[in-house]
């Protein structure tokens, strides 16, 4: 999956992975999220809708630059610390090449698929 982000106009290195709700989220692109801090962990955004959760990737620990879903808020996390226990309804969608600084500084993120 090609997809472009960019933390405040500047682009940074994405990987996504192929699983249902990676590839359905995919699907909303492009989106300019506006995210709010959540317990100095992570950015949380709101999705336009819930994604695919079915098929999902084991549940894991989420590290600084993973990108997640949360499955029953249907919103999207982006981790600037390591994250709580791994948890099922935590699905790793993919991970993001910066440190927490630029991740936790950030004050737009903006997502788009590229082909």
């Amino acid at each position: 999956m090609d997809i472009q982000v960019t933390l405040d106009g500047r682009a940074v290195d994405a990987t996504f992975n192929d699983s249902p709700a990676a590839r359905d989220f995919a699907e909303l692109l492009p989106l300019t999220l506006d995210l709010q801090d959540f317990h100095g962990t992570e950015r949380v955004a709101d999705l336009p809708r819930k994604l695919e959760t079915s098929g999902a990737p084991e549940p894991a620990v989420a590290k600084v630059g993973d990108i997640a879903y949360y499955a029953p808020w249907g919103n999207l996390a982006l981790f600037y610390q390591e994250g709580p226990a791994a948890s099922a309804d935590l699905l790793i969608l993919g991970h993001l090449d910066v440190t927490a600084d630029q991740l936790g500084g950030a004050d737009r993120i903006t997502l788009q698929a590229t082909s």
